[in-house]
């Protein structure tokens, strides 16, 4: 454990921060034994804090076609794209526990065009990255194509919507040089 600086932005004492946002970070803390330093980096400003979470939630808790494997999938590999170590650190932990599979969040962060993905998830990450790094050229083929692979309207929204949400929160992460936890390391790997 180190004990460097989470953010360069001051980070709030949990005690002080409003209600609603206490009892958010110690439910986080109780589910997974520990804050996500994601938490205590948005805590700087608690109006934006409230409206990433309220996005963060409505993106990734939604009910769809897509699993929560596939929605992790989406954001370690357009974080990648984005030099976003947090984000590829903490997701790739969630992503390693949802698909059960250890292997998995290195190969999409690294190269997801040669990890161990269906073929229905390699399209679902082809778009997301054309959403990441060239949204400007995203054209009705790319919408034919994924409902090729099963995927509907509702789908492809939400795998743009999640892409351009992480697409904020790695800007975020990577100018207040938010730091990873070290808990989110080992996560999922034995």
């Amino acid at each position: 454990m180190t004990d460097a600086a989470i953010s360069r932005y001051p980070v709030p004492d949990i005690n002080d921060l409003p209600d609603d946002l206490k009892e958010m970070v110690l439910t986080v803390q109780e589910k997974s034994g520990f804050v996500p330093n994601v938490f205590l980096g948005m805590a700087h400003r608690p109006d934006e804090m409230r409206a990433f979470f309220a996005m963060h939630d409505a993106l990734m808790e939604r009910e769809g076609n897509l699993t929560k494997a596939e929605k992790e999938m989406i954001v370690v590999a357009t974080s990648a794209a984005n030099g976003c170590q947090y984000c590829v650190v903490a997701h790739g932990a969630i992503l390693r526990i949802r698909a059960k599979n250890p292997l998995i969040a290195d190969q999409v962060a690294i190269n997801y065009r040669k990890a161990d993905i269906t073929p229905r998830q390699m399209a679902m990450l082809d778009f997301a990255m054309k959403v990441c790094l060239d949204s400007r050229s995203i054209n009705d083929d790319d919408f034919e194509t994924l409902r090729g692979h099963g995927f509907d309207d509702e789908d492809i929204w939400d795998i743009a919507g999640i892409t351009a949400f992480f697409g904020l929160s790695n800007r975020v992460a990577n100018f207040t040089s938010m730091r990873p936890n070290d808990e989110f390391y080992a996560m999922g790997r034995g």
